[in-house]
């Protein structure tokens, strides 16, 4: 006999906004006609209610895995399991997707009969980290998925304190926007065997995630949920053709370029002529891509173009979310040689999390803890201004000094500006 569909008023409410809701998504499955999915679905429906209703979650760890990998597996076992039998084991196994999650409708199909096989059917495209996120195992189908999907062609992903898999935006596949081939140094990266057994054997005294985005819209959320940020850029002017902006002034009206356009600008750094042309002030320019974003074919991106490196962002952990801080301000990303240069780079950056991080704590804690110099100097890399995250508050400190480092700093910027 079926399991009966359990009430879920204040899951139901959930599907009452504009938006696609999850909810329908498992009452879909919970209305399938195989029996063993269904039961399992509508168990689930059943514990999530409670967990509404109580405002207690009941999912607890434990261990479970696949042959050869201490990662990649997240155990949920249920503590309410004597209520909802049906889902008292609800593993999820995280499975790398393609870089830049490109997929053909055959692998898709694919995917979809190995999960409808061994697990639930119940799929999220993707993960903060990119991940295929197969939810809803039991601890004997485990190994039975992952081999299927390893057979196909898949791997496992990151999980626990290890290399977590990495994201990285579509691209030059797709988009105009972008700065560096981020499928081509994200396959550099990851594609290393070292790299991957950090990833399937757990070692490290806390996560560490690599985002790469081709600009600075940052498709892959990377300035506030990676340890080490790649993002596009450009050094030089923006290209600017004056017919096209003075199209869309005509098209959208002076008063809708200045309200949404040029008082928008966090630094002022374009402004609107009286001939309704454009002059942008571009040694100011942030390259935050909202007046590009948004004059698509009066604007876009310097030719000479590479990536900002951007260190410590997470989200709450020992201490509150943080915001990733420049390291690099720019490093030209158009030859393999660059690309080779990139690796090393991140290779320094992830050796010295594991050598200097402590049990459970990231990378930007471990800078907040020893300081910004003491990690420059751990990874070698010379001081620059754009590190600055806010201006110092207390002015009640010696700068003897500062003259003299001042003085460094201008004496290195012709050779800085030149290899812009």
């Amino acid at each position: 006999m079926a399991k009966k569909m359990p009430e879920t008023p204040m899951l139901d409410e959930l599907e009452s906004g504009p938006w696609p809701s999850f909810v329908t998504g498992i009452k879909r499955l919970a209305n399938s006609e195989d029996k063993q999915y269904a039961d399992k679905m509508k168990s689930l429906l059943g514990q999530l209610e409670h967990s509404y209703e109580t405002r207690l979650g009941y999912w607890k760890g434990g261990a479970i895995g696949v042959r050869g990998y201490g990662g990649g597996v997240i155990p949920r076992f249920s503590e309410v399991a004597d209520k909802f039998p049906e889902s008292a084991e609800f593993h999820t196994l995280r499975i790398q997707s393609p870089s830049g999650g490109h997929y053909d409708t055959k692998t898709l199909r694919k995917l979809c009969d190995i999960w409808e096989e061994h697990g639930s059917g119940l799929m999220a495209m993707h993960g903060q980290c990119s991940d295929i996120m197969f939810q809803g195992a039991s601890s004997a189908q485990v190994q039975p998925a992952f081999d299927a999907l390893n057979e196909f062609g898949f791997d496992m992903g990151g999980a626990g304190p290890a290399l977590r898999t990495a994201v990285a935006c579509i691209g030059m596949a797709r988009c105009e926007f972008a700065c560096y081939d981020t499928v081509k140094v994200h396959r550099r990266i990851y594609c290393d065997p070292e790299m991957l057994d950090y990833m399937h054997r757990p070692s490290l005294p806390y996560k560490f995630k690599f985002k790469f985005s081709g600009c600075a819209n940052d498709c892959t959320n990377s300035v506030h949920r990676s340890d080490c940020a790649v993002i596009g850029t450009w050094a030089g002017d923006i290209k600017v053709d004056q017919a096209e902006f003075k199209n869309y002034v005509r098209t959208l009206g002076r008063k809708e370029i200045i309200d949404n356009i040029i008082t928008r600008c966090p630094t002022g750094a374009i402004s609107l002529n009286d001939d309704d042309t454009v002059a942008i002030d571009n040694p100011n320019c942030v390259k935050c891509m909202h007046c590009i974003d948004k004059l698509t074919k009066a604007l876009a991106v310097g030719d000479k173009r590479g990536v900002s490196i951007l260190i410590g962002a997470k989200h709450t952990l020992k201490i509150t979310d943080t915001m990733a801080t420049v390291v690099v301000p720019f490093m030209p990303m158009e030859t393999d040689e660059d690309v080779e240069n990139l690796y090393d780079f991140c290779s320094k950056v992830f050796e010295f999390f594991m050598d200097n991080a402590l049990e459970h704590e990231r990378l930007g804690e471990v800078i907040d803890r020893i300081g910004l110099p003491s990690f420059l100097e751990g990874i070698g890399v010379e001081p620059d201004p754009n590190m600055v995250i806010e201006p110092r508050g207390n002015p009640y400190v010696m700068i003897d000094d500062w003259d003299r480092e001042a003085k460094k700093w201008f004496a290195r910027k012709p050779a800085i500006r030149a290899a812009e």
